[in-house]
């Protein structure tokens, strides 16, 4: 028997189609409709039972019914003339009880079949069915039909696994997947529904069954191809179903082998609307996969890319050892240049391996190509190098551009493996982005939503989704004109990166947090319409489409998606860090954004119970948020920060958010369903008019919750800020291990304690390779790295004519819930550590996103700017005081002084002291120095008559500058010759 034992569904078992299948508790429950006539009326059972002429059977089974009544176990053959081999009444009442009879075959056929007769009795009742065995002493051939190659057949899990395009909307109702189909479709193949990654093997056979109904009735092509083009077909029939369900069973023999073939039925093609319902699908044949066993490589994990020479450097060593282990550190020539003994950990709580720690943070010497040896095995190569980050600060940051919507990828910036042209842009086959209407009954009105990026492995772009990505990359930004080490932010300058928009006198990390700036503003809800002032909360496809699937070959029909209150406040808050962050490049775009920001914001409190609907979900994610308490709190920081106005700030002291450390800090890091820590990052960093006291609370509250994290990482054997739970391995877990490691950077840069700073740097050891896989999620970063990860575009696992995501790419990690089919039943009982695979078809744990990336941008960043330093760098001896000396009578400008003191035993011989203002602030004229100001920094250089300072003196400049208004706080960070000043 195949799926007898019913564990978490009742494939590949069919039934009559008065019954609805469901498996609960581990068994096969149905409710019986009384009054039927014949015992046949309602009946269950399982096809393709090889039957043998003398051969010995023995049928075992444990069956339960709500009420007395007496059922009918057949075995028979299942063709004319349907000879029955064994037939017996069964006595069931409300005790489920075990059965069990012997017989002897009566004749040889492949094609045998166990049913269980339930109609006749009076009144309805339940039948509930486990633990089905049938064997037999005979040489029956392989088990009946093979293995299950289709998963979720009998859509107890919803729609997992299943596609659909063409229609105007699929669910599950009842137990089935229907689909509504409308009538006018050209050909069959315009609509459909299927599951794609179907695996088949060249020579053999395998059985389809399905039970089917169309109402009010048309012609379906069923049919078994390849998933990719050319679309080779295995099995096709056109089948007419009407309202009444039947049961469809079909052999056909696979002619290659595949692992992206499709069971597809082809809706379109009918002149009438009709809706298609489809339950009890199978797919047996072929063989049970091996069970899956990954490719851990070596017992010693470290972090494949490498090592800061002044940072942590820590390995893991997995061992059945209880004693210390010795170590030895080897360059690239095998030279033993450091040794030690492993700190034993016992077992893993998240990866249930007995494990060692190493620590050689003590070798600092770089170099290339080190390897560290102990227990027999030797790990994969790495660097020390003050510069092993920088390159993952423009990689990460690059992927942006190649995941945009609506703009030709230029393969001469990128490669010309990545160029392709615009997607989206209303030319056909595309239906949107420049004129999309809502979903029906949602809005009277079209809008023209363009650009943005796309959000993960599908097409869909979301406003959640893509404020906080938006976030990150302003933040990262943000960060260089507070953070000491950050160099000013010439890392993340104009030509940086490689965007057509560069060169244009604008940082390019603004310019690619521009791209998706605009379609966020396009999203919200316009002057005069219901909601105005709202924003959409998502647009994407109709339905969902196969992969992969370049953008401009995407068929579907675009809709926008209700407004809700969680899309609002992202825009509200996205658009006011945008105001205060653009005032220097572009004032009208500022402008734009600050209008946007406050518009929304006030929206949002008008509207604050719009949620997402969670079963929104066909053609993509539903991204509901049924608490947006957190994202109040946000926008509201961000106004405040960009305003100044008591409005705002009163709305965030009053916020619960403000004084629930933990919770706006929790053990699982923060992420798109959870943007209090935004709020409170920059209310800890960002400049602003916060009362001193609260300021203060504001900061220490991030450097506590650094401390948790600390202890979190302290505890973990693989030295990761995330708990060892089930529960701490979740979709999309990666980046949230990345924001608390955001956390401890940032508060390092508050502080400048190194411990916040290395607790950073070695939570990013495990994100590459120092994990029970011992792999690295980052494409192109460590000698095992993923690279096929889910999506439509880096398609390259299905067809080798397009690329794997680009280098920089991270993938979702491991993900305890499996949370799709392919991982589901790949990885079952796998230890929380261990639920990855590297294939394109597993979305709950490989799939690319935006916010997955820009938590990486921002990490590689910090990481980038560290160097070789172990603290804040030194000051030269050197204290900066900055007075405002109040706005001009007139308004429109203030006057400015800062006075450069020499707190060291030398004279400072010529200065240049740099700082950088925190909104449209432009210096207009200044004395005693020579000045330049570059977007929101200013840079002022000593004159010939003032150059030396001698120790225990100072020097001064001062200046006027204008602004258009709002706050003007002090700077907080200044540098004199490229050193930072007290």
């Amino acid at each position: 028997m195949v799926n007898g034992t019913f564990t978490d569904s009742t494939a590949p078992w069919w039934s009559t189609a008065n019954l609805t299948l469901g498996a609960t508790d581990g068994q096969l429950c149905t409710e019986v409709p009384g009054g039927l006539a014949n015992p046949w009326d309602a009946s269950l059972g399982h096809n393709t039972i090889p039957l043998g002429d003398g051969a010995s059977y023995a049928l075992r089974f444990r069956a339960s019914a709500s009420a007395p009544v007496t059922v009918k176990a057949n075995v028979q053959l299942n063709e004319e003339p349907y000879t029955t081999v064994f037939s017996r009444d069964v006595a069931l009442d409300a005790t489920a009880e075990e059965f069990g009879y012997e017989f002897t075959g009566t004749l040889d056929s492949p094609n045998g079949t166990l049913t269980f007769q339930l109609g006749g009795a009076a009144e309805a009742y339940t039948f509930c069915l486990d633990d089905v065995s049938l064997s037999s002493d005979a040489d029956t051939g392989p088990p009946p039909g093979g293995a299950e190659q289709l998963t979720n057949g009998d859509f107890a899990n919803g729609t997992t696994g299943w596609y659909s395009y063409g229609t105007t909307s699929t669910g599950v109702t009842d137990g089935r997947l229907c689909s509504e189909v409308p009538g006018g479709l050209a050909n069959p193949w315009d609509g459909g529904v299927g599951q794609n990654d179907v695996t088949l093997l060249a020579g053999e056979s395998y059985t389809l069954s399905f039970d089917a109904s169309a109402t009010p009735g048309a012609t379906v092509r069923v049919a078994v191809q390849l998933g990719v083009d050319p679309y080779t077909s295995f099995f096709a029939e056109d089948v007419t179903f009407g309202a009444e369900a039947q049961h469809v069973e079909r052999t056909f023999t696979a002619t290659a082998d595949t692992e992206v073939a499709q069971v597809a039925f082809q809706v379109g093609g009918n002149a009438e609307a009709f809706t298609f319902c489809l339950d009890n699908a199978s797919l047996l044949g072929g063989e049970e996969e091996p069970p899956y066993v990954p490719d851990t490589g070596p017992r010693v994990r470290v972090n494949q890319v490498g090592y800061l020479p002044a940072g942590p450097k820590n390995a893991t060593i997995v061992t059945e050892a209880t004693e210390p282990l010795g170590w030895e550190l080897k360059s690239a020539a095998g030279a033993v240049v450091a040794s030690g003994r492993s700190i034993p950990r016992g077992v893993d709580q998240a990866s249930a391996q007995n494990v060692h720690t190493v620590d050689f943070s003590a070798y600092r010497t770089p170099g290339t190509g080190y390897t560290l040896s102990a227990d027999g095995q030797t790990s994969h190569p790495f660097d020390i190098s003050t510069d092993v980050w920088k390159q993952l600060r423009s990689d990460s940051l690059q992927f942006f551009y190649i995941q945009r919507s609506g703009i030709a990828i230029d393969g001469d910036l990128v490669g010309e493996e990545y160029a392709r042209p615009a997607g989206h842009l209303g030319v056909a086959p595309n239906k949107g982005d420049t004129d999309v209407p809502c979903q029906p009954g949602v809005c009277d009105y079209r809008l023209d939503v363009r650009g943005g990026w796309y959000d993960a492995g599908d097409h869909g772009k979301y406003v959640v989704n893509g404020g906080i990505a938006t976030y990150q990359l302003l933040n990262a930004f943000e960060r260089t004109k507070t953070a000491p080490t950050a160099g000013g932010g010439a890392a993340l300058g104009d030509g940086t990166l490689r965007l057509p928009e560069r060169d244009n006198g604008v940082p390019d990390i603004l310019d690619e947090a521009r791209w998706e700036l605009e379609f966020l503003l396009r999203m919200q809800v316009p002057a005069g319409k219901p909601l105005a002032g709202m924003a959409h909360h998502k647009i994407h496809d109709q339905n969902w489409t196969g992969l992969p699937l370049q953008p401009e070959d995407d068929p579907e029909l675009r809709e926008l998606h209700p407004p809700s209150t969680a899309a609002t406040l992202n825009l509200a808050a996205t658009a006011a860090q945008c105001a205060r962050l653009f005032a220097p490049y572009d004032a009208a775009f500022a402008q734009r954004c600050r209008t946007a920001a406050t518009t929304a914001y006030a929206a949002a409190k008008a509207n604050p119970t719009r949620y997402a609907d969670p079963a929104d979900g066909n053609g993509g994610g539903s991204y509901a948020d049924g608490d947006v308490t957190d994202e109040f709190y946000w926008a509201a920081a961000e106004l405040y920060l960009s305003t100044g106005e008591a409005s705002y700030l009163a709305d965030l002291t009053a916020s619960p958010h403000h004084t629930d450390d933990e919770a706006v800090f929790g053990a699982h890091g923060f992420g798109w369903g959870s943007t209090a820590a935004l709020g409170r990052l920059d209310l800890a960093t960002v400049p602003s008019g916060l009362p001193a006291a609260d300021r203060d609370r504001v900061r220490a509250s991030v450097v506590a919750a650094a401390d948790r994290y600390l202890a979190t990482a302290q505890g973990q054997a693989y030295g990761l800020p995330m708990p060892g739970t089930p529960n701490s391995y979740f979709w999309g877990a990666n980046s949230n291990i990345i924001n608390n490691a955001v956390v401890l950077a940032t508060a390092f840069d508050l502080t400048g304690q190194a411990k916040y700073r290395d607790g950073a740097v070695q939570g990013m050891d495990y994100i590459f390779g120092r994990n029970a896989l011992n792999q690295s999620y980052v494409t192109g970063w460590g000698e095992k790295a993923s690279e096929n990860q889910h999506s439509r575009i880096f398609g390259n696992q299905y067809d080798e004519s397009l690329p794997n995501p680009p280098a920089g790419s991270i993938a979702g990690g491991a993900n305890a819930s499996l949370d799709d089919p392919f991982a589901e039943q790949l990885l079952e009982g796998c230890a929380p550590m261990f639920c990855y695979v590297d294939d394109i078809a597993s979305y709950a744990t490989n799939e690319v996103a935006i916010n997955w990336n820009s938590a990486l941008a921002w990490i590689a960043s910090f990481l980038a700017d560290q160097g070789g330093s172990t603290s804040v760098p030194a000051g030269s001896g050197c204290r900066v005081t900055y007075v405002n000396h109040g706005a001009w009578a007139e308004g429109g400008g203030f006057t400015g002084q800062a006075t450069i003191t020499n707190t060291g035993s030398t004279p400072i011989n010529g200065w240049t002291l740099s700082f950088a203002f925190n909104g449209d602030q432009k210096i207009r004229e200044a004395w005693m120095a020579k000045v330049t100001q570059t977007g929101a920094r200013v840079t002022a250089r000593n004159d010939s008559y003032n150059s030396r300072i001698a120790p225990g003196a100072s020097q001064m400049f001062g200046f006027n500058a204008t602004t258009a208004g709002g706050p003007n706080p002090n700077p907080v960070l200044f540098t004199v010759n490229g050193v930072p000043c007290g």
